[in-house]
């Protein structure tokens, strides 16, 4: 069976992959062709970066050579000829490849992204960004300081952690926090994290519906999929989830089980805009909207700025701006074009540059890696000794 690269009338092919890992967390991912082109993507995988960079290093060393204009035919390889397959290492690897690729060739034929999945359903992208932190805190102040920047919405944790069954007590800050965030104007998300369990998770939802917050994040852990449906089933605010899953075979069973109204892949770990924006079009056949996940860098969020211009279902997009993880760089840092991002009125404007529209500050990404480390997220105990959902 042969592994070689089909044929492209577009002579130009990689000829460099390189992977930085910058502060705070992110992996950014830069493709040279032979014609001089240059795209940049991101593998960011919160926590997991060491095990990314494996991945990389062995996709890397396959598809040198390969021609820059098939995407899908790379995309294939990538995910289906090691017969090992899916999972978020792989996936987030596949992602950074793919979404350089992506840049790469609407920079070389002069166009956005966007026109390349069929040309924009809209002009201006609905936008939140958090506030918080993982324990939050300090809810009025940056709330208020999110308005002030142009922002209409925002997502926090809805509780600190918990355990399995925790004093119904314990949710009586998650309320107030909601409270306190829509008395300043603005919608609010709430993410459950994935850090409560059904006991608490039911009694959460109940709780929170009269304030009608934009969405429930994450109710319970990614797999529990009836129960997570019978929240659903139970509450009428919307659940959104989906950062934890990374293709369209992980998505199905939500769709079909009701378990899901709004679909959150992260481009940075969803197998690139390849997949992601096929995990949009599924959802859409289920009436489902489409929000992708983004607290990474500014690549990720430029690629998904990208798909949303393009999808009849976007809802409503995640930024990383100012995000509590954000220690030694901003979304802004490694951005040559901050007004790329700049919100107003709750939106921000479609990208019209080619590419992915954000020009990446190439000198200060390199310096960036020389020194930088990988990013651990928090372990948690309880009172007991167990271990917390972080």
């Amino acid at each position: 069976m042969s592994t070689n690269p089909l044929p492209s009338p577009v002579q130009d092919f990689i000829a460099k992959i390189e992977v930085f890992r910058v502060p705070p967390r992110w992996l950014f991912v830069r493709i040279e062709s032979t014609s001089g082109c240059v795209g940049w993507g991101e593998a960011t995988l919160e926590g997991h970066t060491e095990a990314v960079e494996g991945a990389l290093k062995d996709l890397s060393r396959r598809f040198l050579g390969w021609p820059t204009d098939n995407i899908e035919d790379i995309w294939q390889n990538g995910y289906r000829a090691r017969f090992y397959r899916g999972g978020e290492v792989l996936m987030s690897a596949i992602s950074g490849i793919d979404i350089a690729l992506w840049d790469l060739k609407g920079k070389r034929l002069g166009i956005p992204v966007w026109s390349l999945l069929g040309g924009m359903v809209r002009d201006k992208l609905p936008v939140y960004c958090w506030i918080g932190g993982d324990r939050p805190s300090d809810i009025l102040n940056e709330a208020q300081i999110r308005k002030d920047a142009g922002f209409t919405a925002v997502k926090m944790n809805a509780t600190e952690d918990l355990g399995w069954l925790d004093s119904p007590a314990k949710l009586d800050a998650s309320v107030e926090r909601l409270q306190i965030a829509k008395s300043v104007g603005l919608d609010a998300g709430m993410d459950f994290h994935g850090r409560v369990h059904r006991p608490m998770a039911k009694q959460l939802a109940l709780q929170l519906a009269p304030l009608r917050p934009l969405f429930i994040e994450e109710p319970l852990l990614h797999g529990h999929i009836p129960e997570i449906a019978s929240i659903a089933k139970q509450t009428g605010i919307p659940v959104a989830l989906g950062e934890r899953l990374y293709t369209r075979q992980d998505f199905r069973p939500y769709l079909e089980a009701g378990a899901v109204d709004i679909v959150q892949p992260d481009v940075s770990h969803a197998g690139g805009i390849s997949e992601t924006r096929r995990i949009a079009i599924l959802a859409e056949t289920y009436d489902v909207g489409f929000a992708p996940h983004c607290p990474n860098g500014p690549i990720a969020l430029a690629a998904s700025f990208a798909m949303d211009v393009a999808a009849p279902n976007f809802v409503i997009q995640e930024m990383s701006w100012r995000i509590h993880y954000n220690v030694g760089a901003d979304l802004l840092t490694y951005v040559k074009n901050p007004e790329f991002f700049e919100v107003k009125d709750g939106m921000v404007k479609a990208p019209m540059a080619p590419g992915l529209g954000i020009e990446i500050n190439e000198e200060l990404v390199r310096k960036a890696a020389e020194t930088a480390e990988p990013w651990s997220n928090p372990v948690w105990r309880g009172p007991d000794g167990y271990i917390r959902e972080w």
